[in-house]
């Protein structure tokens, strides 16, 4: 069971995200925070396994309790929750050691994937930010040589890559190619070690750098 506390200064908000959360089987909320002090003093408390953290709130925001989960050495994940998306927010939840980072105007399922991700170590972006993300680096940095990458890829990981810039989960994966999610996790630990990625934002860029990957 994957332990959560929910954290937004709105209350209608907080209460939509925590119903829809004790809606999955493998979830639970065991707290609930409206400023950021109250959410490290609820994260500190309860030890959950996930944090749901709006970006803007009283006190202390988002990124800021995200960091101070890292100082403190909380093994706690955070996901952050923004109406709007900001490239240089995005970059700096992420230096501060977020797990994910999610518009609010998403599909539900985003958050559950969210979740699930950074419980098992992973980085989640909407696909719109990580799309946005990848067109900026791609506009900053120069191209080396796409082939000699490319050949170092085979067809089913080239495919695999794909959807993972897509954001699709390793169970979406695993049901489009007809495989099974273990096989998708490693081929996912392939592509990190022959890109030389440390995490997944990074493997998406790397790949958008060397022309691996294309968005619509």
């Amino acid at each position: 069971m994957i332990r959560i506390v929910v954290a937004d200064d709105h209350n209608l908000v907080r209460q939509s995200i925590v119903a829809l959360i004790e809606k999955a089987e493998d979830m639970e909320v065991v707290g609930e925070a409206a400023d950021g002090h109250d959410t490290l003093r609820q994260i500190q408390k309860k030890t959950p396994h996930v944090a749901i953290v709006d970006i803007k709130m009283p006190s202390m925001h988002g990124i800021e309790v995200t960091g101070q989960i890292q100082k403190l050495g909380i093994d706690t994940k955070v996901v952050i929750l923004s109406a709007y998306f900001d490239g240089t927010s995005v970059r700096r939840a992420l230096s501060n050691g977020a797990s994910g980072y999610v518009l609010k105007d998403g599909e539900i399922e985003e958050l559950m994937i969210a979740i699930r991700s950074a419980r098992k170590g992973e980085i989640y972006l909407s696909p719109s930010i990580a799309q946005t993300i990848v067109s900026d680096y791609l506009k900053s940095e120069s191209f080396s040589d796409a082939q000699t990458v490319s050949n170092r890829l085979t067809q089913r990981e080239r495919e695999i890559l794909q959807l993972i810039a897509e954001g699709q989960s390793n169970r979406l994966i695993a049901e489009k190619l007809h495989v099974s999610s273990k096989t998708v996790e490693k081929h996912r630990t392939a592509l990190m070690k022959k890109l030389e990625a440390a995490n997944l934002p990074e493997l998406i860029l790397t790949a958008a750098k060397h022309r691996l990957i294309y968005f619509e």
